[in-house]
C-alpha cells in the first residue's frame, strides 16, 4: 500500500520501493544527516503527532502544509484562480482531513512543482484529487515514484491556464521553475517562486543559490538568464516556499535589483 512506501525523513521524498539510500539527499544540493539515512512513511506520520495546516497566505493564495513541519519544511500554495485551483509545490504530509479541507476550498485541477526537493508525496496528492502533476523535463531523473499522472513539459515557458505561466529559470536545478500568476494580488500580479528565487529575511531583496544547506552559490550565467526571462513579467508580490515568506510589494524590481547585486558581488556584472 502507498501509505507504507518509504519517505526520506530529511527531504521528504517518497520512493516507489524500499532502498538503502536517498539520491536526492546524496546530491550536493542536499545532505545526508550525520546520524545517517532515516526512513518513515505516511502511515507512521498519520499515527503520530502530525496534522494538516491550512492558512491564508495572500489574496487568493492558501498555504497547505503540516504541523509540525516535515522534511525540508516547505508549504505548498493553493492558487484559487478563476480557471480552477492549482496546487503550487507540494508538502509531504497528507491525510483525509487535509484532503477534505482542500476539497472544501474547491479542490485542485492540477499540481505544478518548482523543483525535485518538493516532489515529496506528489503522487499521493495526484491520486487523492485525480489530477496531473506538471514537471519540467530537465528534472525527470529525480522522479522517485514514477506514475502515469506525471506530465513533463520542456522549453522556457508553459501555459497552465489563462494567466498562469510556468517559467523555467534553471536556478537551483536545471528544471527549476517559478509560476507567474497574472491575476494575483488583485490584478497586480504575483510570482510563486519556491526557492528558485528565494525570499530572504531582508524583504528588499531575494536570493539565488545552487545549494542552500551547503552554501554553494548559483552560477552567474544562470542568474543573468533568470533575470532576463522574468523581465517581461509584471508582479507586485513574490511568494517563497516557507510560511509567510512574502515580498509584499515591488516584487519585479526586487528580483531585478537582487540579480544585479548578486552579479556585482560575484564579479560578473551584467
Amino acid at each position: 500500500m502507498s501509505d507504507h512506501l518509504p519517505l526520506c525523513v530529511t527531504c521528504g521524498t517518497q520512493y516507489a520501493r524500499p532502498r538503502a539510500d536517498c539520491p536526492v539527499c546524496e546530491d550536493e544540493r542536499q545532505y545526508v544527516p550525520r546520524e545517517g539515512q532515516r526512513w518513515t512513511d505516511l502511515a507512521t506520520l498519520r499515527a503520530g503527532e502530525y496534522t494538516g495546516r491550512v492558512e491564508q497566505q495572500g489574496p487568493g493564495l492558501v498555504g497547505i502544509g503540516s504541523s509540525p513541519s516535515f522534511g525540508i519544511g516547505q508549504r505548498a500554495l493553493l492558487v484559487r484562480a478563476e480557471t480552477g485551483n492549482v496546487l503550487w509545490d507540494c508538502a509531504g504530509y497528507l491525510d483525509d482531513d487535509l484532503v477534505a479541507a482542500v476539497r472544501d476550498l474547491g479542490g485542485i485541477t492540477a499540481i505544478a512543482i518548482s523543483h525535485p526537493h518538493y516532489y515529496t508525496t506528489m503522487v499521493e496528492w495526484s491520486h487523492a484529487f485525480d489530477v496531473p502533476v506538471i514537471l519540467h523535463e530537465n528534472d525527470r531523473q529525480w522522479v522517485a515514484r514514477p506514475d502515469p499522472a506525471i506530465e513533463f513539459w520542456n522549453g522556457r515557458t508553459h501555459q497552465l491556464a489563462d494567466g498562469l505561466t510556468l517559467l523555467n529559470l534553471g536556478v537551483h536545478f536545471a528544471g527549476g521553475t517559478v509560476l507567474h500568476w497574472r491575476d494575483g494580488e488583485q490584478g497586480a500580479g504575483a510570482l510563486l517562486s519556491g526557492d528558485i528565487v528565494q525570499v530572504i529575511p531582508d524583504r528588499t531583496h531575494v536570493g539565488f543559490m545552487y545549494s542552500y544547506p551547503n552554501l554553494i552559490p548559483e552560477r552567474p550565467d544562470v542568474v543573468r538568464e533568470a533575470a532576463r526571462l522574468l523581465e517581461p513579467y509584471s508582479f507586485e508580490a513574490v511568494y517563497g516556499a516557507w510560511w509567510d515568506a512574502v515580498v509584499p510589494s515591488g516584487g519585479a524590481e526586487v528580483v531585478q535589483r537582487s540579480a544585479r547585486r548578486y552579479l556585482d558581488m560575484v564579479g560578473a556584472t551584467r
